[in-house]
């Protein structure tokens, strides 16, 4: 108690870091991981950067195609991505990739941006351009 009679409150700059902790606890969400954004906003970010309008179409050919490697992405993240896939080395299960299936796709931007780079060098041998991945995106959104 202090001296007005009332409880003793917490110290105001703790108050916000721990509610916003809890909150995060109690809703299952990882603040390294917590959604910044949606798959369109990723769609408009890569298109802007191609500087030209994404094609579904040319996405699921790239999506499937191999590249003159083993693997494309259809490999790991199945065809379509509408279901879990599992990674081709490890056995690794892997959330199903479309957005209609998955609705945490591409709502992190750290985190697309960790997983197309990681995931174009295994396909391609080098990251993807911006125009490649809006193409993608743009099919991987629009499947149902």
């Amino acid at each position: 108690m202090n001296p007005t009679g009332l409880p003793k409150r917490a110290s105001p700059a703790r108050v916000p870091a721990v509610g916003a902790a809890v909150l995060m606890l109690l809703l299952g969400v990882s603040s390294a991981w917590a959604a910044d954004t949606t798959p369109q906003a990723q769609l408009e970010r890569f298109a802007a950067q191609a500087g030209q309008a994404p094609d579904a179409a040319r996405g699921q050919r790239f999506f499937n195609g191999t590249h003159g490697g083993d693997w494309s992405c259809s490999t790991c993240h199945q065809d379509p991505p509408l279901s879990a896939g599992r990674h081709a080395s490890t056995g690794k299960s892997i959330d199903p990739l479309a957005p209609a299936a998955n609705p945490d796709a591409f709502t992190n931007t750290r985190r697309v941006d960790k997983w197309f780079r990681r995931n174009c060098r295994d396909v391609l041998g080098r990251e993807c351009s911006a125009g490649e991945k809006a193409d993608v995106l743009a099919w991987l959104i629009g499947l149902r």
